[in-house]
């Protein structure tokens, strides 16, 4: 296989949060495809039988509080839920070397990122179902970033803020999807061939960060002819020559949606995993528990990579987000399609491994082999720098009107409070300047700093699982560094990035020295990424030796969150006045067209009662001669939910946008939802509108 290795770079902005409130708060806060049963005329579509793996596929929902709570990944206190556009789901695969009989479990959760408090949740769930098949070594959960997720899930408070303290409701149905993903992915284990494809997809970034970026080397800068990384990663599944899963790996931030969204959405990558496991191959998401087909589109170095082709929020390559959502998840999936129906792909035959150490990145001495200066570094606790407070100018998000990027965009306070802090101690100069403090985080114990890094080899491909969002220079020095001790091409090695913890950017220290969003989220300071650097070396020389590596201090900081969330919820649920639970209040048309939208309104409840994980609140359906035929449901592109809820009672609004070429007849929505009562408990409701023509 030809396997180049080009980038490019883009990205979107993560919390951003005011700090007068976070302080206020005494809170602290980053081509059509062919036919199902064709076989491939390549060495890909071998039988699954001679392969040496064994692979196991599972979906399921993680999706959180769809009323009242605020809303992860842009700091906007005025982005709270009010209904659901697509549900979040989790996808595992489980790989098993039938060889060696190690297994590895890789998840893609459509959700901002994944904290240390969900990996030991999920752990632990798996133990006390398998006993140690799963552990801390052979688990890698990560996140698509999407910024259109519940918040209220993490073990900080500072993660939390968004969502008012933590939500217990929403931390769970993470949990429990992730889990029950992985736990339906065993259970579907069966011989299959894995092979490896690369292409490179042009219009679906842009690095949102040029200024830190021209900072690089030119041999950095030269991997990346536009600024940006370009590599599309298809590991592609099958068993009997059929494709039946994959995993793509392609770096851009969840970002397409703005922050003036306040519905649900898994976001660009959400929408290609969605459109080729339920357009293209009809996969039905409700009580699936055997999936047809799993489409996972995992992160890789997107902290600077953003689907705002036009460099402003919710705009690129139109001015409408909804459809940039779905044209950067089509152009995403048309590339992993492309790339897993190559006759270029190269079949992996086997060999898996896999090495995870936790380091505490706030204490590290850092060899001058890896600095700049080939001198002796260190890092240092973490800090907030001014331009994390300004916020994102290309994907939007919370921020201070008095601040902006760049070094010199801080204002008199921030500098005062950073030359006092520079002047008492110079080591904290040197790891920090020329960082304008605003926010001490590490003081605060406010950002995870002991942190897992992950190595993981699927025969030829070798994954870096980190916790940050990696520029794309970083990810290119941490690749390289991989590759370097194993011998092998640059191309299989890739950084997955928010992998099993959350910590904020990572920069290298010329992009570091420019002080743009992303480093002043560098929070370890600017000789992160050579710590890191120093680290992988080390963990990948063991992998190469064949000898193990100590666990280390898995210590998760702020276990435990001291904030509850507090949901802007009624104590009790009360209808519409005039009706009771699930009579209609708006009533659809007699009749539409395909390309129309449908609206009608019941009276209903707070979804966040029963959240329907597995579920749904609403479904559309088409009158048959054996009776009614679900054709769409909450999970779908073409539906939208809404709630209102105020003293005088709840309205659930769906939406229907017929899609070109429904079939002509006759249709209903119905709406299923939990009335809370006086006493506590839960009614079920259900509601049907009359029928509509589709003509």
């Amino acid at each position: 296989m030809s396997l180049t290795a080009r980038t490019v770079r883009t990205g979107a902005r993560m919390l951003a949060a005011p700090v007068a409130l976070v302080v206020a708060l005494g809170l602290l806060l980053g081509l059509p495809e062919p036919a199902p049963g064709v076989r491939l005329a390549s060495s890909a579509a071998a039988s699954g039988a001679r392969s040496g793996w064994l692979v196991g596929r599972g979906i399921a929902d993680v999706t959180g509080e769809a009323q009242g709570v605020g809303m992860m990944g842009y700091a906007d206190f005025t982005q709270v839920t009010d209904g659901i556009h697509m549900r979040q789901r989790s996808r595992a695969f489980v790989l098993v070397d039938r060889t060696t009989g190690r297994r590895f479990v890789h998840v893609v959760a459509d959700i901002g990122m994944i904290f240390g408090n969900i990996r030991d949740a999920v752990l632990a769930k798996l133990r006390q179902r398998y006993g140690s098949l799963y552990g801390e070594q052979n688990v890698m959960l990560t996140a698509t970033h999407t910024h259109s997720g519940v918040a209220g899930f993490s073990h900080d408070d500072m993660y939390n803020l968004m969502a008012l303290g933590a939500h217990d409701q929403t931390t769970q149905a993470i949990v429990d999807g992730i889990y029950t993903s992985i736990v339906r992915a065993t259970d579907d284990l069966a011989p299959a061939t894995l092979s490896l494809s690369q292409t490179h997809l042009t219009d679906a970034n842009r690095n949102r960060s040029k200024t830190a970026f021209d900072r690089d080397p030119k041999r950095d800068r030269s991997y990346f002819p536009g600024a940006h990384d370009t590599l599309s990663t298809t590991l592609s599944v099958r068993r009997g020559g059929r494709l039946v899963g994959v995993i793509n790996w392609f770096p851009v931030h969840g970002t397409s949606m703005p922050t003036t969204n306040r519905l649900i959405s898994p976001d660009n990558k959400g929408y290609a995993e969605y459109h080729w496991e339920r357009q293209v191959r009809g996969v039905d998401y409700l009580g699936q528990t055997d999936p047809a087909f799993v489409a996972s589109f995992a992160q890789t170095n997107a902290g600077d990579m953003s689907p705002n082709l036009d460099l402003e929020p919710g705009k690129g390559p139109t001015d409408d987000p909804f459809t940039n959502t779905r044209i950067l998840g089509t152009r995403q999936y048309a590339a992993a399609m492309r790339s897993a129906n190559s006759s270029s792909q190269e079949t992996l035959t086997g060999g898996l491994d896999y090495r995870l150490v936790y380091v505490d990145m706030a204490a590290q001495t850092v060899s001058g082999r890896y600095t700049p200066d080939g001198k002796v570094h260190h890092t240092c606790a973490a800090k907030l720098g001014a331009a994390f407070a300004a916020g994102s100018t290309e994907d939007g998000g919370g921020g201070l009107p008095v601040v902006h990027e760049g070094k010199d965009g801080g204002n008199p306070e921030f500098d005062a409070t950073s030359a006092a802090l520079y002047a008492a101690s110079p080591g904290l100069k040197d790891c920090q300047s020329p960082k304008e403090i605003a926010i001490p985080a590490g003081a605060l114990d406010q950002v995870q700093h002991t942190l897992p890094v992950q190595l993981v080899r699927i025969g030829d491909l070798y994954l870096i699982g980190l916790g940050q969002e990696v520029t794309i220079v970083s990810g290119l020095r941490l690749r390289r560094a991989v590759a370097g001790v194993l011998g092998v091409p640059l191309s299989h090695v890739l950084v997955q990035g928010y992998a099993n913890a959350y910590a904020h950017y990572l920069t290298t220290p010329q992009e570091y020295d420019s002080q743009e969003y992303e480093g002043a989220s560098t929070v370890f300071g600017r000789y992160e990424l050579p710590a890191y650097q120093q680290v992988v070396t080390k963990v990948a020389t063991a992998m190469k030796r064949g000898t193990p590596l100590p666990l280390g201090d898995k210590h998760i900081d702020s276990a435990v969150p001291t904030i509850s969330g507090v949901p802007e919820k009624l104590p009790v649920d009360l209808p519409v006045p005039g009706t009771s639970y699930g009579d209609v209040v708006t009533a659809p048309d007699a009749s539409y067209a395909p390309g129309g939208t449908v609206t009608v309104a019941f009276s209903a409840a707070s979804p966040d009662n029963d959240l329907h994980d597995g579920g749904t609140f609403l479904a559309v359906e088409r009158k048959t001669a054996s009776g009614w035929t679900r054709v769409a449901d909450d999970g779908d592109w073409s539906t939208k939910i809404t709630w209102d809820q105020d003293t005088v009672g709840t309205r659930a609004t769906i939406t229907w946008d017929i899609p070109k070429g429904t079939a002509a007849g006759t249709y209903r929505i119905r709406y299923f939802g939990d009335a809370k009562g006086v006493a506590g408990g839960l009614t079920p409701i259900t509601g049907t509108s009359p029928g509509f023509a589709v003509v």
